[in-house]
């Protein structure tokens, strides 16, 4: 079986879709920032202070991000991972409005996160239309 990168690197892309090299840095700093704010979150959630419904955003967001590149990469499919990444965007929305009131810091640390899934989902929809 053929490279799925490469797959996706003969993709009609926008002009103004970043080079390839540049997703893994940022995906390593926002993976930072996840680990750190969510795992506070889980932390906060199995000591009693927050409910089961703050958490479950969160839940939700780890599973729809981690599912992204199997579904983009492994199933090649540009619908689906457009789906995928309207769920990420949403449940962090979500995700960002259901900790705001208990832990602020929290809510601030996903900015960074909030911004790159908001430009990676525009992209990700102009590469699904592109390609259709």
């Amino acid at each position: 079986m053929s490279n799925p990168y490469n797959w996706y690197s003969e993709l009609i892309k926008p002009s103004w879709a970043p080079p390839s090299w540049l997703f893994g840095p940022v995906w390593t700093v926002l993976y930072v920032l996840i680990a750190i704010s969510f795992g506070k979150v889980f932390v906060m959630f199995f000591q009693g202070e927050i409910p089961f419904i703050v958490l479950l955003p969160f839940i939700l967001n780890l599973f729809f991000n981690l599912i992204f590149t199997s579904i983009q990469f492994g199933l090649r499919n540009n619908i689906l991972a457009a789906l995928d990444v309207l769920l990420v965007l949403s449940t962090l929305i979500w995700a960002i409005i259901a900790i705001y009131p208990n832990m602020k810091w929290v809510a601030y640390m996903q900015i960074p996160y909030l911004l790159w899934v908001s430009f990676a989902t525009i992209l990700q929809l102009t590469v699904t239309y592109l390609n259709r």
